[in-house]
């Protein structure tokens, strides 16, 4: 729905960072190669538990309803589409909204087999990570815990993924969660679990996750996702804060679908004081071919600090900017050369995080994360299609 909130300031700004020598990023400290395994703790699950496919999940019964008035509170640009949380979602300071993506990422015709459009977020609290399937078009969503399959001594269990998730990306059957300091974990829709419908799982005991006593609990959820796998920097683990050098923190992701191949998008969320933050492109054909390495194609720092996510489509990047207590800055610009020409600077939401396009709609989506200032909203983009 369209909401009446505050206008859309725009003012042409320098880049962030004029005159300052900024050594380019080295590819190679990007590299990903394939994570370790997961098929035989996978195969056993999917031979005990009960698959829902995503048409299913998002039409399935006991869904949350979508709810209203989040657009002024959390300062949504007039004119925006706005979906709300219901109550518990949009005030809890436990979970935190962080990555968007939707069916426009995942399928060239933004629709699924089953007629579904759904729009999906990521969420972390302090030691489980979800990810949340919103149907606009029956006003409902659904939350999903991601989980981790493992065995442990002897038995197929699964555990929580304990990642901030500040980036999302869903691409055929694929979703892409950003792991901030080792890389990717990747899901496939097709292995999401319907505990309520399997005979060895169980919706009740909100504290219990993976096999207990011959049942699978899931923290309470009906549907559980199984990591099938992961891509980690070949160079190891990056470090607890921006060092402008070696792996990077994969603080956010996003998808561009308008490019010669189909990319994916990664980048860094760093403080003024620290090194200037990079942002890298791998190509989708290598993360979901055979390979075991993939290389970026390309890789540069970022116009600005303190980016939250960000989206390029034809040309035409956008970056979100946090500013603590105030209201949250959408940044664009073109590559100009080797750098960055002039960014144009629009005030939007608080808290504004990872963005997304969504083709047919031409709009860029976010999520402003914020307790009691909290939305999922898109704005139009013209550049977006």
């Amino acid at each position: 729905m369209l909401v009446a909130g505050v206008s859309l300031a725009s003012v042409a700004i320098a880049p962030a960072f004029p005159g300052q020598a900024v050594a380019a990023p080295r590819p190679s400290d990007m590299e990903l190669g394939r994570g370790p395994g997961l098929g035989l703790p996978l195969r056993v699950l999917d031979g005990t538990l009960r698959r829902s496919s995503v048409d299913a999940l998002i039409n399935s019964s006991g869904q949350r309803k979508l709810g209203g008035g989040c657009g002024g509170p959390a300062g949504v640009p007039s004119g925006s589409r706005v979906y709300c949380w219901d109550h518990q979602d949009a005030t809890t300071g436990v979970w935190v909204p962080q990555g968007v993506t939707s069916v426009s990422d995942a399928l060239r015709g933004e629709r699924l087999s089953g007629g579904g459009r759904p729009i999906l977020v990521s969420w972390h609290d302090q030691g489980s990570t979800r990810v949340t399937f919103v149907n606009p078009d029956r006003h409902t969503y659904r939350h999903v815990l991601l989980v981790e399959p493992a065995v442990e001594d002897g038995r197929v269990t699964y555990r929580d993924i304990d990642v901030h998730a500040g980036g999302i990306a869903w691409y055929g059957d694929e979703l892409y969660v950003a792991d901030t300091r080792h890389g990717l974990r990747v899901f496939d829709l097709r292995q999401i679990f319907d505990l309520a419908r399997s005979a060895a799982g169980s919706t009740e005991h909100d504290g219990m996750v993976g096999l207990h006593g011959g049942k699978y609990y899931g923290h309470g959820f009906r549907y559980v996702m199984a990591q099938t796998g992961s891509w980690r920097y070949t160079g190891g683990s990056a470090g607890p804060k921006c060092r402008g050098t070696g792996p990077m923190r994969t603080s956010w992701l996003s998808l561009d679908r308008t490019a010669s191949r189909p990319v994916l998008i990664a980048g860094e969320y760093c403080r003024p004081s620290a090194p200037q933050g990079r942002v890298v492109t791998w190509p989708l054909g290598g993360l979901t071919g055979d390979g075991d390495r993939v290389r970026p194609d390309w890789a540069g720092t970022l116009p600005a600090d303190k980016i939250q996510g960000a989206l390029r489509t034809h040309g035409q990047w956008w970056f979100t900017q946090n500013r603590g207590g105030e209201r949250g800055l959408l940044l664009s610009t073109r590559r100009d050369g080797s750098g960055w020409a002039r960014l144009t600077r629009r005030t939007i939401s608080h808290g504004p995080e990872a963005l997304t396009c969504y083709r047919g709609q031409h709009r860029i989506w976010t999520v402003a994360e914020h307790a009691n200032k909290r939305a999922l909203w898109g704005l139009t983009a013209p550049a977006c299609h």
